[in-house]
């Protein structure tokens, strides 16, 4: 029964916090905490339990001296992906958790003279991780796949991150 209960209250706070992404209210924090991701165009198009999909446009501001989109700026919009669902399982947690990006790699195939747009499909994944040591007190890593495609859907870049989370010292 409690497992129930733990679910239903997952499901609720997961719903408020894309409510909260989705709000005209997070383009002000992009604006307030990450102005690079705010001024390059960074959106968040969708977030739920499964997959995360942001996105950036080929524009004056996140362009390289090749006419396409800076690398930079193409890792800023793929890891937001990662870490909304990261930030989503840790929210109003106690103990508190500090999570961390501690890899990244990633690959360029084609060039982004477009929108792109970038999918995370293993939020689940991430929430086990970071919820696992929020339960257990334990750090954890978990590494993630972002697929970063063209509107036609041709695949532009591949990411991968490797977060850690861990307790927070009282």
């Amino acid at each position: 029964m409690t497992e129930i209960l733990a679910s239903k209250e997952r499901l609720e706070s997961f719903k408020s916090f894309h409510r909260k992404v989705e709000s005209f209210k997070f383009r002000i924090y992009l604006m307030a905490k990450l102005p690079s991701a705010f001024f390059s165009g960074v959106k968040v198009i969708s977030l739920n339990n499964e997959v995360c999909y942001t996105s950036v446009p080929y524009k004056w501001f996140s362009q390289n001296p090749f006419k396409s989109t800076y690398f930079a700026v193409q890792s800023m919009a793929a890891e937001l992906s990662t870490g909304l669902p990261a930030i989503m399982a840790i929210e109003n947690k106690k103990p508190r958790i500090s999570m961390l990006v501690v890899n990244m790699e990633a690959e360029f195939l084609k060039k982004s003279v477009g929108l792109t747009i970038f999918e995370c499909r293993e939020v689940g994944k991430i929430i086990n991780a970071a919820e696992f040591a929020v339960q257990t007190g334990v750090g954890q890593t978990v590494r993630a796949l972002v697929v970063g495609k063209d509107k036609e859907g041709n695949i532009i870049s591949n990411f991968y991150f490797t977060w850690s989370f861990k307790s927070k010292s009282k």
